[in-house]
């Protein structure tokens, strides 16, 4: 009876030690995939630049022309995604919200209102945000609704963005990747310094 009710502990274990397994490598291979889902070119394009930034980020603010540069030099694609770092920042959410609203007139407009919050980061707070944006709005001739996102569908895509980036490891902002297609081996690079790695990280990926 005793050797019976061993084995049979024995083999819940040993069932429950099997079904973690194949929960943390279901979770590794998820977290896999989306790596590779997030971090490669477009369609039509070999090389792009990736970067997972924070509206209310100094150094987000600083590096973004230097990314706007490379992408023109090189002729590819600059891709951004949200990645608000939470009660830190307390605007930076709120200002994905708006800009992801201007994206709706279309990306253009709304990546001239991500230059144009970096250039007035400073003056920026959670009570005058909303002026900020009826400024920009004003300048270019388009509605800002008093409620922005009633539905919470561009909310649910900054969230989106930032739930794809805690899935990647980030930990902080800008996170900038050179992606490629050109190399399977090596398909992207994270660059740390930007003012001195950008452009070669970009030269050395687009020859291999």
């Amino acid at each position: 009876m005793l050797r019976t009710r061993l084995r049979n502990t024995f083999g819940s274990a040993f069932a429950l030690v099997v079904v973690m397994s194949a929960f943390a490598l279901a979770v590794c291979a998820a977290a896999q995939d989306t790596a590779e889902s997030v971090l490669r070119p477009p369609k039509g394009a070999q090389v792009a630049i990736v970067v997972f930034e924070d509206l209310e980020c100094p150094m987000c603010a600083r590096t973004q022309p230097l990314l706007e540069q490379a992408s023109k030099t090189y002729n590819i694609p600059l891709i951004l995604h949200d990645f608000p770092l939470g009660p830190g920042h307390p605007w930076s959410f709120q200002a994905a919200v708006m800009a992801r609203y201007f994206d709706t007139h279309s990306k253009a407009l709304g990546n001239e209102f991500r230059d144009y919050i970096f250039q007035n980061q400073i003056e920026i707070t959670v009570m005058n945000l909303r002026s900020y944006g009826e400024k920009f709005a004003a300048a270019h001739k388009v509605d800002l609704p008093f409620v922005i996102d009633p539905g919470d569908k561009l909310a649910a895509l900054v969230s989106a963005d930032h739930d794809l980036g805690k899935a990647i490891k980030l930990e902080h902002t800008p996170t900038i990747y050179i992606v490629s297609s050109r190399n399977p081996n090596r398909p992207y690079v994270e660059v740390k310094e930007p003012s001195s790695q950008l452009y070669s990280t970009i030269d050395a990926m687009m020859k291999d």
